[in-house]
Order: C-alpha cells, then structure tokens, then sequence
C-alpha cells in the first residue's frame, strides 16, 4: 500500500467514512485529529515525514533520535538510504548508509562533546557505533566469547544505550533474551538476562534505556511479550517491574519526567493496532495517544489497554523533542514515512 493509499484508509477509519466519498477536506479534517488524555494531547500530522519513495524509499522505519542541533535520524532496514535525517519541519536535510540490511535500534550518545550513533543490526549480528555522517567507528560483534552463544544466529541485538560512564549495554531482544554489559572499548563486564519468565528475565527484551530521573541510574528494560516495563541496576540486579496490560511495548525513551514507548500492538495482538504509552515520573500510565483512556482500580492495577482511534498501523518507536512535541516511525506500515504528534 502506498503512502497516500494509506493515509486515506487510516483516516477515513477515523472519520468514519468511506474511501469511495473521500474529498481533500476530509483529509485536512483529519489534519485536525486530536488524540491522548489529560496533560499529554496531541494534533496529528500524517504526512509530516512524507518523501519521494523513489529517491528515499523505506521498508520497516525502525527508531528515531534527535542530536543537539535539533536533527532527527531515522533508521529503516532499506539499504538505498539506511539512515535519513529530518528537520523538525519534515524537510530532508540529508541521508546515508547501505550497509545495514537489518538496520533495527538507534541511539545517540555525547561522548565529550561528540555525538555517536549505535546501530543494532539484526541480520548482521552486530552493533555498529558509526559518526552523525556514517562513519564506522566500532563494531560490538557477535560475542562468540560468551558461553551463552554458540552461534551468531542466537545473537539478535535490537536495542543498546551508553550509560554516563560510557559503558554500553546491548538488549538481545530477538535473539536469547541476554543483556550484554560492554566497557567503553568494548570489552565484555558483563551478562544478565536470558530467555524466561522469572524477574530477571525476559520473553523480547525489545528496549534499553538509563533512567535518572530519581537521582539515580538504573536501566529500563521492555519485556514487549509480557507487556512489562522492567528497571535494574547498572550490575544487572532486577529492582521491580510495572505492568502494562495489553500494551506490547518497544523501547522506552526518558525526557524529562515522563517515558514514551510506542506500543506496536495492543489489546490481544491484534494486527495493525498499537498506540503510544506515556508514564508519568510514578510510572504510572497517564496517556495513550490513539489507546483508550488509562484506568487504574481500586488495587491500583492497570486495565487491559487497546486501541482506540486507528492512528498507527505498529508505531515502532517514538522521539520526543524540546517542545515535548512526538515523531513516530512504524513498522510493517505500507513503507510509509513518520507522523508527527504536536503537543497540544
């Protein structure tokens, strides 16, 4: 499905009405489109990050990250152009790479004074630490040390984040459910993790993040089948875990006191679904932009979540910029290009 085959059909689910009567006031109607609760609404822009899909063409649009001079990168796993970087306008400044056929977790990192991308490539086994203009600067590969792997096909990365002291932690979410603790020249510290249902493990450890928001660092670390958002410490010690019925979570991303996590699916699974989760600094479930309305019982339990409003087709990520405004990439999406959520 093409873009513009795409929007129509999502928007015109909105609206509720049929693609036979579309008009471009419909459309711009659905421009106006409102979503999330409480503090944290938003005004949709479907078409913000539209480009010609035959000179920037993407597959999967994976993750987003935003440097210091307001650039936003994102990766998708098509090869013509890996990594294309926005303005906060939508506008293409440039584009790059050809090398990451997996192309799947992105992060950024100032390591004093300059930042680095982290590509976590899920066919290559690798985790690649490239410049801002793509140039390699080192390659975590597949840690045949370890005994824990035996072959680079167990080895999946998805996601990795650097914590203040540089150390680098990689999240194995496809692959054996470890969490691989590197020194900052790469050196294995150590493992934690692995497949289960135990505290301390995982079934799809999908997202890594540092969290310091409480005046300490910790990690926050998805367990997406579970829909769990868990926390541990630097060394890999569980710390205790929030609930998220319904909401199949990838990576958590910490501005200010808030986390944002795109939710690829919601309810039972259901294909095509998802919404976008934000916890508040208790982390409790405040707003699901295009999910119903959080509702906690008298328990204090979170209710089973779903979509809502048909916004997002598998919202794969979410970055979050200086005017708390949200840029979104999806997977398996029709190859189309991020929405843009402006805070309200």
């Amino acid at each position: 499905m093409n873009r513009q085959k795409f929007l129509q059909t999502t928007a015109a689910g909105m609206l509720g009405i049929s693609l036979s009567s579309w008009t471009y006031a419909d459309f711009k109607r659905a421009q106006q489109t409102v979503i999330g609760h409480g503090d944290f609404k938003y005004k949709v822009d479907f078409d913000w990050g539209s480009l010609d899909p035959n000179q920037h063409p993407v597959n999967d649009c994976h993750e987003m990250v935003q440097d210091r001079k307001g650039r936003i990168f994102m990766i998708t796993n098509e090869t013509k152009n890996n990594i294309l970087i926005y303005n906060k306008s939508g506008r293409l400044l440039d584009s790059w790479g050809s090398d990451y056929p997996g192309g799947h977790g992105l992060s950024i990192h100032d390591e004093n004074g300059t930042e680095y991308l982290y590509i976590c490539d899920n066919n290559r086994h690798e985790v690649i630490k490239t410049t801002l203009d793509g140039r390699v600067v080192h390659v975590f590969e597949f840690p045949a040390e370890l005994e824990q792997y035996d072959k680079p096909e167990a080895y999946i990365p998805t996601e990795s984040c650097v914590a203040p002291n540089g150390d680098v932690y990689v999240a194995d979410g496809y692959g054996s459910q470890y969490i691989i603790h590197y020194d900052a020249q790469g050196n294995i510290k150590n493992v934690f993790g692995g497949r289960g249902t135990e505290d301390h493990q995982f079934l799809n450890a999908h997202g890594i993040c540092i969290d310091q928001r409480s005046g300490q660092t910790t990690l926050l670390i998805t367990e997406r089948e579970q829909n769990i958002l868990k926390r541990f410490s630097l060394d890999g010690t569980f710390i205790e875990k929030y609930e998220l019925p319904g909401a199949y979570i990838c990576r958590p991303v910490v501005n200010g006191k808030e986390v944002y996590l795109a939710t690829i699916w919601s309810g039972d699974k259901a294909p095509d679904t998802g919404f976008i989760s934000v916890l508040d600094q208790k982390n409790r479930l405040v707003s699901a932009p295009g999910g119903i309305a959080p509702i906690y019982n008298e328990e204090d339990q979170l209710q089973h979540m779903k979509q809502d409003t048909q916004v997002f087709k598998h919202p794969h990520d979410v970055c979050v910029d200086e005017d708390e405004n949200l840029y979104v990439c999806q997977w398996n999406a029709g190859k189309t290009y991020p929405i843009k959520l402006k805070r309200v």
